[in-house]
């Protein structure tokens, strides 16, 4: 799953620890996360769109929906 969650927190100049400690998780996860080694339980996905204030769909796309569109494109 690709995510956009490392812009989302540049953007607002925070740290992976920044990050972690609003979500109350360990900055591990946070960089797991990010680099797509990691899936967020549904209920950390919803903090995390109220925490950035955007939907799921905003931050996490399906990477055969990528692939997908991609594919149509050419």
């Amino acid at each position: 799953m690709k995510n956009r969650l490392r812009v989302l927190r540049a953007e607002r100049e925070w740290s992976q620890a920044d990050l972690a400690q609003r979500l109350e998780v360990s900055r591990q996860s946070v960089n797991a996360i990010e680099t797509g080694r990691f899936d967020p339980s549904l209920p950390l996905a919803f903090r995390l769109a109220r925490l950035f204030d955007t939907t799921i769909e905003a931050i996490f796309t399906d990477e055969a929906e990528v692939n997908e569109a991609e594919k149509s494109a050419s």
